[in-house]
């Protein structure tokens, strides 16, 4: 009998490349999707996966109801909790909305979860942005260093993170945590940074743009491919026990560095494009985000395949596909 997962956040970056990731292992994949004014693109990003064992209803975090009746009948194996507000600069413009969201939607799936399939594996979407700017003396983040978020969108992923452990504790429930670091894809949402430079440097390279605004260039950030990412959280659900892991590439890189390497993939020199915009830059900033993954290395015999450089000209060569259609 096929195993069963179910999905929240589906057609979101991470979700896709989940339900691809399971697909591809033999899974029945169910997933629940927001309601929005614009249907007809809100699912895009699993359109391919039609008929090859997706089955995606409306629902929503906040919906109580849906979200017992979705768990109660499909009996998942797997409960991966995806869904969230995850844009950290719109959280503080937004901030009920993101706790509403993140801290009690987690807590409702939770509950669906321990009231109607006790036996199934849970995976929780944590995120680096709860370290804030607490950092170990030797510049890294690990799963033992202290969480001291610095907007409403870290606060959330922390309630989440220790309602996980309450659960998994309390309730003997298979619950694991997934304390992922920055992870991008062509399928990154516009709004995020890395998506802003890339389909920037996209737009600017075919005359659709003259300028890239950016805000903070200095921060430093560990990003990997969220395609690799997905394949942690399954083998989180694999282990004999649950358990809570950081997931990341131990490689950092600045926000400028980036925007370098985006244009230099297209032949112009970054310092010609960017403009620095102050209203682009947060009441709040976590400076450095580095992941030290030693026990998902040990403990998952996880490793990122997708290198820094790969993942820009991955994201440039999309977006630059994207222009080509618009301008044309």
């Amino acid at each position: 009998m096929k195993k069963k997962a179910f999905i929240t956040g589906i057609n979101g970056q991470d979700g896709s490349y989940l339900a691809e990731l399971l697909v591809e292992k033999d899974y029945e994949v169910y997933g629940i999707v927001r309601r929005n004014s614009i249907a007809e693109h809100q699912e895009s990003r699993i359109d391919h996966l039609v008929g090859m064992g997706v089955e995606t209803e409306y629902g929503d975090l906040l919906d109580v109801s849906s979200l017992e009746r979705m768990i109660r009948t499909i009996q998942p194996d797997e409960i991966y909790n995806i869904a969230a507000q995850s844009h950290v600069r719109i959280s503080m413009d937004i901030p009920q909305f993101t706790v509403q969201t993140n801290a009690l939607g987690l807590l409702n799936v939770l509950e669906a979860y321990k009231n109607n399939c006790p036996k199934a594996r849970f995976y929780q979407a944590s995120s680096s942005e709860m370290f804030g700017r607490s950092i170990d003396e030797d510049g890294y983040q690990r799963e033992t260093t202290p969480m001291h978020p610095t907007s409403p969108y870290g606060c959330t992923k922390v309630f989440g993170f220790n309602m996980v452990q309450h659960y998994r504790n309390a309730y003997k429930l298979f619950a694991s945590n997934g304390i992922l670091f920055n992870h991008e894809s062509p399928r990154r949402g516009f709004e995020f940074v890395s998506r802003k430079i890339t389909s920037g440097v996209a737009r600017i390279k075919k005359g659709l743009q003259k300028k890239l605004k950016l805000g903070n260039i200095n921060s430093k950030r560990d990003w990997g491919h969220a395609q690799d990412y997905v394949d942690a959280m399954w083998l989180m659900l694999q282990q004999n026990n649950p358990n809570d892991f950081v997931i990341g590439t131990g490689k950092q890189h600045s926000v400028e560095n980036f925007a370098e390497k985006a244009f230099a993939h297209v032949g112009l020199n970054y310092k010609d494009y960017l403009v620095i915009d102050k209203n682009l830059i947060r009441p709040a900033e976590v400076d450095s985000l580095l992941a030290d993954y030693t026990k998902a290395k040990k403990e998952l015999k996880w490793e990122p395949k997708i290198s820094f450089e790969d993942l820009v000209a991955g994201m440039v060569e999309s977006d630059l596909e994207i222009a080509t259609n618009l301008k044309y």
